[in-house]
């Protein structure tokens, strides 16, 4: 076989390995994570999401399937402008946030379970700080 025949074969067995080399998705979802609009720091057993004039909370671990998609309960607290109270007492509805993790990417939907309303879909970054503006 010629030189450039056993290169080419190389780079094409080394290139298939590589993508054969793509690192599954971890157990829980770790880290800090932020995108325009939104920032989630999950542990390995919550979350806390930060987003445009809300907030939220994850109340379980975010464990992707083999695919990187995973479904969590929580919490979805709207927030409004202008200063809260010390005494207000902000409302929670319950939460589902779904989504998919591939690498250092992170797309992530909230949904109000009690009314259906979807809160929005956000692409995050691990490492990445939010961009999130809060409420006037």
């Amino acid at each position: 076989m010629r030189p450039c025949a056993v290169c080419l074969l190389l780079a094409i067995a080394a290139a298939v390995g590589c993508d054969d080399a793509r690192s599954a998705p971890p157990s829980v979802l770790t880290g800090t994570w932020g995108g325009d609009h939104a920032g989630l720091v999950a542990t390995a057993d919550s979350g806390t999401m930060e987003y445009d004039c809300a907030a939220g909370r994850i109340t379980e671990p975010l464990r992707p399937g083999s695919d990187g998609r995973f479904v969590a309960s929580g919490t979805h607290t709207p927030g409004h402008g202008g200063p809260v109270r010390i005494d207000e007492i902000l409302p929670r509805r319950p939460a589902e946030y779904t989504g998919r993790v591939d690498g250092d990417l992170l797309s992530l939907t909230v949904v109000m379970t009690d009314s259906n309303i979807v809160v929005g879909t956000f692409q995050m970054t691990r490492g990445r700080s939010p961009h999130v503006i809060k409420c006037l």
